[in-house]
């Protein structure tokens, strides 16, 4: 074949050279419109608002590819929903287009609790809002802090600030009544611990006020209470006590140390005298 070629005349050589360029160029554009689908165009479906496998089976059957390129979510649209697709429905496209969608996910994200104790009612739910959760049942214990947040409920339960929990979730609060009109006897929590005295106040409907160190407290929980203000009992007159009464709502102030107190049995309630529990 080489020889063929030597043996002819230089000339004859570029003519046939140029020849077969302009044939190949000719062939490649006259192929081109086949090799790229020029011409053939199709009209996307309107998927947005179908279930992804119902709208991947529609596009699929008219030539185009489905690629996932995000997710949502929203509580109003059932999961797997298509919330946007790219092209748009009703676009003219070439025939075999991909078409990417955002569906809507099937399970809520979690997130974390806030801590909204002592929020006002209405600075707490408009934080629970802006974090994508909803205010339920709201009930009322004597408090000072009168409609401010004393506890978070989740599915009835105290729920801990950092707790993940599913987006949209209903939390209830308890809120503060301010003070009852009843009275009730100092209650006597001198002995307890800071956390049973915690839990006993709490029942009766009465906050902490100041809690005072008086020793070496490293854990303040386990220390106990020597002494509380308001005390149980006044003596105005030596010999004559007169037993302290308290709003519900009001608060105590508890002194702690790491000693276990030796109760004074004349400073106690007499028999026929109990505090509420």
């Amino acid at each position: 074949m080489f020889r063929f070629i030597t043996s002819k005349p230089l000339w004859i050589n570029i003519v046939v050279a140029v020849l077969s360029s302009a044939v190949l160029i000719l062939l490649f554009f006259a192929s081109l419109g086949w090799i790229t689908g020029h011409g053939q165009y199709d009209k996307v479906p309107e998927i947005v608002g179908k279930n992804l496998y119902a709208a991947k089976t529609e596009l699929e059957a008219k030539g185009f590819k489905v690629i996932i390129s995000d997710s949502v979510y929203t509580q109003s649209v059932p999961g797997l929903t298509v919330t946007k697709q790219i092209p748009e429905g009703s676009a003219m496209v070439k025939h075999g287009r991909t078409i990417y969608v955002t569906i809507n996910r099937p399970v809520p994200p979690k997130i974390q609790m806030p801590s909204l104790i002592g929020f006002s009612y209405k600075s707490a739910e408009i934080y629970l809002q802006t974090m994508g959760l909803k205010l339920g049942d709201t009930t009322y214990r004597p408090d000072y802090a009168k409609n401010s947040v004393l506890a978070q409920l989740f599915n009835k339960e105290p729920i801990k600030p950092g707790t993940f929990i599913p987006l949209g979730s209903t939390i209830d609060f308890v809120l503060g009544s301010g003070e009852s009109d009843t009275t009730i006897n100092v209650p006597d929590v001198v002995g307890l611990t800071l956390e049973q005295a915690k839990t006993t106040l709490a029942s009766i409907g009465i906050g902490i006020g100041s809690i005072v160190v008086v020793g070496a407290v490293s854990d303040s929980a386990s220390a106990f209470v020597v002494r509380q203000n308001p005390a149980i009992f006044t003596e105005a007159i030596a010999g004559q006590k007169v037993i302290n009464k308290v709003h519900p709502g009001n608060t105590m102030d508890l002194y702690i140390d790491v000693t276990k107190p030796v109760k004074d049995s004349t400073n106690t309630y007499p028999s026929e005298i109990k505090p509420l529990k």
